[in-house]
């Protein structure tokens, strides 16, 4: 059994005593917790609270666990049902509640959960939030509300509609260009609730042709659901054996984003935010920002377009901070995540499956030629399983002293900046890892550098 405690919320496998695993105690003291933190916020006034989750076998089970302890804590809920992690943080906002949360573990296998925390602003909480909202579960620091001040359930399920709306009203997504290329596109959303909603925005884009394959709500996922090659080996064979001219891959709750080409090679999920970033600085330059482990290639394409780019620390939350602080048009993470502040800061793949589809339809190009014009690199993603006799502040200290004379950040792990490449090694804030990723021009060298790097975390391990 897994519980992991951090600033976005709480993650866990189902099931176990309570604080080993996430069981019916955990939810209930992390939502009293997150109440009361909101409560105390509002000058002890409450309101509504959004909820939200992606089709987990266990979701109905924690949607009842958290609407319940909601209203026990005096406040309304508004359930939207079965929603994407981006729909939810625009329903904070449209529904003008004090904060929301979106129940689902992201690319985490079938057995995992979580509580994703969410302010007015239908954001993330900020780290010291997320913070002072532990302690107050740890310490059982809350109060349920008396019989009468007990609050009420709302349900509202018309917001995945109100999204893809509000998607097709941006300015940059072109529906007239998409409906004249007359794209067929392939749809992998792992059995969870983008299979409900991408074939609709496709649709709605003007797509008739769609290819839908692993699009039943239904908890049980095709495959292990994060968006990454190895995972993906169903949409490639399909897509060898199809017309179709790009493969969308989405993650259970639809803020990450893989592209398939027409040949059925991976384009990358690093190179989601380049292209649509591409297209975004081709028509409104400005500033970008990605995480410390994204590709050098945003960084590359922003230069060309004549505009700045900067590095934040890993974590929506510290990327949305940096694109507020030098006004970003665009940005996002390199795991396929786009935030696109003309709607909202969030990663909503719906947002990226649009203003790719409007780049591709004007560009005349296929993807795989497209992926052609961007600076080529490869990016390798490895990772050590933690045991609880790991030192990891050690580790990064011994790291960081046998690169002394490297050019080094370490706002967020180490970060190993090389001339010609890099490497990145840092604690995961969902899984109990500690991740190392490492880009060059070949992945041979990218892959070297990061056996370098294990080989000095085995020495002191």
């Amino acid at each position: 059994m897994s519980l992991i405690k951090s600033i976005s919320g709480i993650r866990g496998t189902i099931g176990g005593v309570p604080g080993d695993g996430l069981g019916a105690v955990d939810v209930v003291k992390f939502t009293a917790a997150y109440a009361e933190y909101i409560k105390r916020a509002n000058n002890g006034a409450t309101g509504r609270i959004v909820v939200g989750r992606d089709a987990r076998i266990s979701g109905p089970m924690v949607a009842n666990l958290v609407i319940g302890t909601l209203m026990s804590m005096g406040f309304d809920v508004v359930n939207i049902g079965l929603a994407t992690t981006p729909t939810t943080e625009l329903a904070v906002t449209g529904e003008k509640a004090l904060g929301g949360i979106i129940l689902t573990a992201s690319h985490n296998p079938v057995q995992w959960n979580a509580l994703k925390l969410l302010d007015a602003n239908g954001e993330f909480l900020t780290d010291q939030s997320g913070k002072e909202v532990i302690r107050m579960a740890e310490e059982e620091d809350f109060i349920f509300a008396d019989v009468m001040k007990l609050g009420h359930e709302y349900h509202n399920d018309t917001w995945g509609e109100r999204h893809i709306e509000m998607v097709k009203a941006l300015p940059l997504v072109d529906i007239e260009a998409i409906r004249k290329a007359n794209f067929t596109v392939a749809v992998d959303a792992v059995n969870s609730v983008g299979g409900v909603v991408i074939p609709r925005l496709l649709r709605a884009l003007g797509v008739e042709n769609v290819i839908e394959l692993n699009c039943e709500a239904n908890g049980h996922f095709a495959h292990t659901p994060e968006p990454i090659p190895e995972n993906l080996t169903q949409i490639s064979d399909l897509m060898r054996g199809s017309k179709a001219d790009v493969g969308f891959v989405v993650d259970p709750d639809v803020d990450r984003l893989a592209l398939v080409m027409e040949n059925g090679e991976m384009f990358v999920e690093e190179y989601t935010l380049v292209a649509v970033a591409d297209y975004v600085l081709s028509k409104t330059p400005g500033a970008t920002v990605s995480n410390l482990s994204s590709s050098r290639a945003l960084r590359d394409v922003s230069k060309r377009h004549g505009c700045g780019y900067s590095a934040a620390a890993v974590g929506e939350v510290n990327v949305v901070a940096k694109m507020k602080e030098t006004g970003a048009v665009i940005g996002g993470e390199g795991n396929g995540g786009v935030i696109y502040p003309e709607l909202h800061y969030g990663r909503d793949a719906l947002v990226g499956v649009a203003l790719f589809l409007t780049l591709l339809a004007k560009s005349g190009m296929k993807v795989s030629e497209l992926k052609k014009t961007y600076p080529q690199y490869q990016i390798a993603k490895n990772k050590i399983e933690l045991t609880p006799d790991i030192d990891v502040d050690k580790i990064l200290l011994a790291v960081k002293d046998k690169f002394a004379g490297c050019d080094i950040t370490d706002i967020d792990g180490v970060k190993i900046d090389f001339p010609e490449s890099w490497v990145h090694l840092r604690k995961s804030n969902t899984e109990p890892i500690i991740r190392i990723y490492s880009e060059a021009a070949t992945m041979e060298e990218a892959q070297q550098l990061a056996e370098q790097i294990k080989q000095v975390i085995n020495s002191l391990c």
